[in-house]
């Protein structure tokens, strides 16, 4: 089950003109503003990454106005971003072994960055309503896939109420709120 205090979000290239050819791309971008805002109040760290930026754009920029307080992006080139050296620092520095993955694509760097932490020896979690590729049948094959490595299936509103575990307090209150 994740806990607050072992979960990281790592966010994948939610990125430009590649963002707005996602197969259901509104359903996508409405559940990453939820489970980012989900996870800062409930204080979980944020990682985020943006692939060669100079040629695909920035992070949308509705989730930058959610991420910037956070942290900068992280550009890389890999497709796995457990391939570029810091995100692997950054991720070793929170000293935290439960990963939720989001962004896109599915069947690429999210399925690579997935095989690449469970190698690594994390519990990896991906959000199933949160990421997406240019069609249906590749998100299909990507979740597939990372399952049958032995990912989890997961989903925003699973996750942030499995991280909150009880139903009362002000970040319930706030989590509801989000999530409606």
């Amino acid at each position: 089950m994740l806990n607050t205090n072992n979960t990281v979000l790592v966010v994948i290239d939610v990125q430009g003109k590649l963002a707005q050819l996602m197969y259901q791309k509104e359903e996508l971008f409405t559940n990453l503003a939820k489970i980012i805002q989900g996870v800062q109040v409930l204080e979980i760290p944020i990682i985020w990454t943006e692939q060669v930026p100079e040629k695909l754009g920035p992070t949308l920029p509705e989730l930058i106005d959610l991420l910037t307080p956070i942290a900068a992006p992280m550009a890389k080139s890999s497709f796995s971003c457990y391939g570029h050296p810091p995100f692997v620092a950054a991720l070793n520095s929170l000293d935290r072994k439960q990963v939720l993955l989001t962004g896109i694509e599915t069947h690429v760097c999210v399925y690579q960055t997935a095989l690449d932490l469970l190698e690594a020896g994390y519990e990896v979690q991906i959000v199933t309503d949160a990421v997406s590729s240019r069609t249906q049948a590749n998100k299909l094959v990507g979740l597939e896939r990372m399952k049958e490595a032995g990912a989890s299936l997961t989903s925003t509103e699973m996750a942030l109420f499995e991280l909150l575990q009880v139903a009362e307090g002000p970040q319930f209150k706030q989590i509801a709120r989000i999530v409606k």
